[in-house]
């Protein structure tokens, strides 16, 4: 018995058994600078998993570089606002917008196809896998780009509008070809530093390029070959990079079958988020036909800080969502999270709007100047599209849990139908508010469809 409250000692004789017990229940425990036993936390325990402080890793390399680009987009935004005018942004914007929407052309067999069959085949074949990604999207790429030029040639747009466009819609022949397919093999190990860190340095470099040229007079149709050779050094380091894991040396080979396939699966995909970007530049398109290129410069330029400040928090919101939904099999408790990320997306966004209504005349004029006072209140509506955007971005998620390809490809049919029809009602009545109505209407189609998806999918 023991009555001075002291733990008795282990006995020297302890057997196997009651030793292996020992360290077991005692591993969560360690000695203070009294000596004294504390309970070890087990998240220490957790992060030590190599796997989980990968995707820690991953993560917050991820926000530094989003971090970076909405930085670096803002202030060269607000730099060629200023040296172009309202005017001359306008087509700038327009010229942009034309390459949002023929990029995801080039997206042909993208990553949510690549990076599972890189995975699941084995290392052997890695140079087969790539190798045919890579012909596939680069045939695929240059045939977009050859037609861009031809259809620039043609006159089918603005003549300084086509200049610009010649030289952005260059970074298609890199983007995807090379950034994307290396960047695919790197998510499949779960380590995109490489690749962001490349992107971050890039970005910084690109900003001051554009100063240098601002401050040089330089025509406004020469800065869009900076984003064209951003593109090609970023393409260009991670090739070095993967040859340099891989003894110098490339080895990338093409199968016939395996490039069938790459071209056949995921095609729904693909056609589902080339309806998604048609249908967020869709406002701009449309009020090209109806609007002065100047009045256009002043709706981008709302929109444009709008757009960063949805990206910058839907990145905070969703950085937790795929342990809170793709890792949960209980349909009963996924429709808990759902409904939970939901309710803080849509308080985050509320919370964010009514700030940024309150601040937009400062932010506006300190970002682009005073030839931009019309974008205030279009930039104070604009931002309370950020409460169905966020929404139907969680409510997405569920979609790609399921990998429900017809429903993604309906959902922005749908939201983009919806919105032609409301812009083509809107615009010549409202102008530049008009587009702002339609965005709306065609969130909320895309939630509706998420909704009922949901519903459907997580009956319990």
């Amino acid at each position: 018995m023991v009555v001075d409250g002291s733990r008795p000692r282990a006995s020297k004789d302890r057997s196997k058994t009651g030793r292996l017990f020992y360290r077991k229940r005692h591993a969560y425990y360690r000695r203070d600078s009294h000596g004294h036993a504390r309970r070890r936390p087990r998240m220490l325990k957790r992060i030590k998993n190599p796997d989980i402080s990968k995707a820690l890793a991953n993560i917050v390399w991820l926000g530094l570089e989003r971090l970076t680009q909405i930085a670096v987009a803002v202030a060269i935004s607000g730099l060629l606002a200023r040296y172009f005018g309202p005017d001359v942004f306008g087509k700038w914007q327009y010229a942009n917008t034309l390459l949002l929407v023929l990029s995801p052309i080039t997206w042909v067999c993208g990553a949510e196809i690549l990076v599972p069959t890189i995975v699941n085949r084995p290392p052997g074949q890695l140079g087969t896998v790539l190798g045919s990604a890579f012909v596939l999207r680069m045939g695929v790429s240059a045939a977009a780009l050859v037609l861009t030029w031809i259809g620039i040639a043609a006159g089918f747009t603005d003549p300084l509008v086509g200049a610009m466009l010649a030289g952005l819609a260059l970074t298609m022949l890199f983007r995807e070809p090379f950034v994307g397919v290396i960047n695919a093999w790197l998510q499949s190990m779960t380590y995109s530093k490489p690749q962001l860190l490349t992107s971050m340095l890039t970005a910084i470099a690109k900003a001051a390029l554009v100063y240098v040229l601002v401050r040089a007079a330089a025509s406004p149709a020469r800065f869009g070959w900076l984003w064209a050779l951003e593109a090609a050094v970023i393409g260009g380091v991670l090739m070095l990079y993967y040859m340099h894991r891989h003894g110098g040396k490339l080895g990338w080979h093409i199968d016939r079958s395996l490039f069938r396939h790459f071209a056949s699966a995921g095609t729904v995909f693909w056609l589902g988020l080339i309806c998604m970007y048609l249908f967020l530049k869709l406002d701009r398109l449309m009020l090209e036909r109806h609007i002065s290129f100047a009045d256009l410069g002043r709706y981008s330029a709302a929109q444009q800080l709008n757009e960063n400040w949805i990206t910058l928090a839907l990145m905070l919101a969703q950085t937790i969502a795929p342990a809170f939904v793709y890792r949960v099999q209980d349909a009963l408790q996924l429709k808990r999270n759902i409904g939970r990320l939901i309710a803080m997306t849509a308080a985050l966004m509320i919370g964010g709007a009514i700030v940024l209504d309150l601040l937009a005349g400062v932010i506006i004029s300190r970002v682009f100047g005073p030839a931009y006072t019309e974008s205030i209140g279009i930039f104070r509506w604009a931002v309370w599209l950020s409460v169905p955007a966020g929404i139907e971005a969680i409510g997405n998620l569920v979609v790609l849990k399921y990998q429900a390809k017809f429903v993604l490809l309906a959902k922005w049919l749908l939201a983009l139908a919806v919105a032609f029809v409301v812009n083509l009602i809107a615009i010549p009545r409202m102008g530049s508010y008009g587009a702002l109505i339609g965005l709306a209407a065609g969130y909320l189609a895309a939630a509706s469809v998420n909704f009922y998806y949901i519903r459907f999918r997580l009956r319990v």
